[in-house]
């Protein structure tokens, strides 16, 4: 299971600010009567003298001095604050740790997620909140699969209602096949190969809008051969590399709940596998 950051950071940015308010409403006016104490001690001397002295400065400096817990606070609370607001409602980063959605997603690409597309959500516990959005085919999503809590990308292939077909390497939607045209054969000979011939770069083309996929040519996966009906509330899910991927074809249950929906992918902003980051890869996705 994955860390739960969201998590983490919710309770720090609450940890932070609870230390803030207390320090604010009870402690600080006890360091503030103090430093008056030291004021009305040292009132004898000029403002410069006052400066000049070491006892005064060495005395305000003790009363006015805020507990460790209590400087680490107010320092970090305004910082984690912002974060939190940002990864929890605008835009989360994440980086791609497999190739089940390569040629779209190379292992190492850190990509931007918008938060928000599909409706503004409650952080940590996915209550959505406001509508903004529906998901469309096509969209490469980040998501809490049925089966675990933890973080996947695939793309959205069937929305409620849409019957899935996947036979002989082929898949339809709604009982019509979803075009591909052949881009060229994958010179790369990538980990876990079980394709008896070359892999294939095609071009696939859903709802209008088209995006590479990588795949075998002939069929050999024993779930090449089954077909799905998408209930009211769920989305069925395939991974770019067709052949190399545990998506809503493999899994037990195989329909993402919406309330499991983070958010859009759409850009890759970095990539950094080994060696030195690149940016080469920079730009939107597909």
């Amino acid at each position: 299971m994955d860390i739960n950051l969201p998590l983490i950071l919710m309770i720090a940015v609450a940890l932070t600010g609870i230390v803030w308010l207390i320090d604010f409403l009870l402690l600080a006016k006890s360091r503030r009567m103090a430093v008056a104490k030291v004021e009305q001690q040292f009132a004898h001397l000029s403002p410069e003298a006052k400066y000049q002295d070491p006892g005064y400065r060495s005395a305000k400096g003790k009363a006015a001095k805020e507990p460790l817990v209590v400087e680490y606070s107010k320092s970090f609370f305004p910082i984690l604050a912002i974060v939190f607001v940002l990864r929890s409602f605008l835009i989360e980063p994440f980086k791609i740790p497999s190739e089940s959605m390569v040629p779209t997603l190379e292992v190492g690409d850190f990509i931007a997620v918008n938060k928000y597309a599909y409706g503004i959500r409650l952080p940590v516990f996915r209550t959505k909140i406001m509508e903004l959005g529906d998901p469309e085919r096509g969209d490469v999503m980040v998501f809490f699969p049925p089966h675990e809590d933890r973080y996947f990308i695939k793309r959205l292939v069937g929305l409620p209602g849409d019957k899935i077909q996947y036979r002989d390497n082929v898949l339809y939607v709604n009982g019509t096949i979803v075009p591909q045209e052949l881009v060229e054969e994958d010179p790369v000979n990538r980990h876990g190969s079980a394709c008896w011939t070359n892999y294939q770069i095609v071009n696939e083309t859903i709802d209008g809008e088209k995006h590479l996929v990588r795949k075998c040519p002939t069929a050999g996966k024993s779930w090449n051969d089954r077909t799905w009906i998408v209930p009211e509330g769920h989305y069925f899910m395939m991974g770019d590399n067709r052949d190399n991927s545990l998506d809503s074809r493999v899994w037990a249950d195989p329909f993402v709940p919406d309330k499991n929906i983070v958010g859009k992918a759409f850009a890759i902003w970095m990539h950094w596998d080994e060696g030195l980051p690149s940016f080469g890869r920079a730009g939107s996705i597909n």
